[in-house]
């Protein structure tokens, strides 16, 4: 059993560690009623929203197709004697590509000639006998049916060098084409055909091709229905002719490259299977940079907007339903919400159709980070390179 004294003690000790916690809860409920009088003030990005001329376009697949293709045939048969090119190298209109042996033709030639002779030869004897003929008829000598004969001689030793002219220049025609040349320049490939092959212009394979690529085509396939828009823009007058309006061409990752182009046509018919139309773009390739066969991507103009309103795509939030919005700040920097309607995506950023009026200022990253009765602090939003409109 305790004595009286130690039950004294205890009943200190309980009394003074009771009126210790009395007092840290008062500190601590004075503290959490102690009003907020410096809430930190919330930083988001803004900008202010100013017309800017665009140009409407379609991002759509193509692919790479050389200007010109031509190939390389002989135009008469024989053996290859030599190849005159480098393999995969350019080549101008002209050039000897392949050598085949000319000596039969060289020959003909020469006989040819030597029947060209003969020809003119008896021309000459036939226009002699004309001569003694036309005096001797004067003088009624010989008959009229004598004289008719040796004009016709002469008449038909006219048509013998005529023909016979025209058989050397064939014989020439062939010996020249035992020399093979380039039709057009271009970039030629790998020879198909080697020295002592026998060629013939009758073969199904050609002996190398050629593809001029200073200039490419790109075909791209566009749905049909996007035609009507694009007729519908131009006649408000927000698409300008197509063959003026600059066509990129981006790389599969997205990047331009260093070349543009311009629409020639679009096809008068429809696939049938796709619903698509081709539309065939022009493109100076100089450099080189696009071959025959690559599939590119480009951005086909559908039309211009010369005060189009711009927001980036981190700017709008969608609510409960899905619908578009913009928080958009006036002169107290007051926070309101507003539905807009969007547009095409121009470069990363949304055309606002409705909802949003040129000179006010939105929020473009930041919009979780604002709370009602809390000051904003507020920082320019810069746009990406990529994004700036050119």
């Amino acid at each position: 059993m305790f004595s009286p004294l130690c039950r004294q003690g205890a009943k200190i000790v309980f009394a003074v560690v009771v009126a210790a916690s009395l007092a840290a809860c008062g500190r601590n409920t004075a503290a959490e009623t102690a009003p907020n009088d410096a809430a930190p003030s919330a930083t988001v990005s803004v900008m202010q929203i100013n017309p800017a001329a665009v140009t409407i376009a379609d991002e759509l697949p193509g692919r790479v197709s050389a200007f010109r293709t031509a190939e390389i045939r002989p135009q008469v048969g024989g053996i290859i004697e030599k190849r005159m090119f480098e393999q995969g190298s350019e080549v101008v209109a002209g050039q000897p590509l392949f050598q085949i042996n000319a000596a039969p033709f060289k020959a003909d030639v020469d006989s040819a000639d030597a029947a060209l002779q003969r020809a003119e030869a008896t021309l000459v004897r036939t226009e002699a006998q004309v001569e003694r003929a036309r005096s001797l008829i004067a003088s009624k000598a010989i008959s009229p049916q004598s004289y008719e004969d040796a004009v016709a001689q002469q008449a038909g030793a006219k048509a013998d060098v005529a023909g016979a002219r025209a058989a050397l220049e064939r014989r020439r025609l062939d010996y020249n084409f035992a020399s093979v040349k380039a039709p057009i320049p271009g970039r030629i490939g790998q020879e198909l055909v080697t020295e002592g092959a026998l060629v013939s212009p009758t073969d199904a394979k050609p002996m190398a091709t050629i593809q001029q690529i200073d200039q490419v085509y790109v075909d791209v396939r566009q749905p049909a229905a996007q035609l009507d828009v694009i007729r519908a823009a131009a006649r408000s007058g927000e698409l300008e002719d197509a063959s003026k309006v600059p066509v990129v061409i981006l790389a599969a990752n997205g990047t331009p490259y260093p070349v543009t182009g311009r629409a020639l046509f679009s096809d008068i018919s429809v696939d049938p299977g796709t619903g698509n139309v081709m539309v065939r773009v022009l493109v100076d390739n100089r450099d080189r940079v696009l071959l025959p066969g690559m599939y590119v991507r480009t951005r086909l103009p559908r039309g211009n907007k010369p005060a189009a309103l711009l927001v980036p795509q981190q700017a709008v939030v969608r609510d409960g339903s899905g619908r578009p919005q913009l928080q958009v700040i006036n002169d107290a920097k007051q926070v309101q919400v507003r539905q807009v309607q969007l547009g095409d995506v121009v470069n990363g950023q949304y055309v606002i159709t409705s909802g949003l009026k040129a000179g006010e200022t939105i929020v473009v990253e930041g919009q979780d980070r604002i709370q009602e009765g809390v000051a904003l602090k507020t920082v320019a939003y810069e746009l990406p390179s990529a994004t700036v409109q050119r």
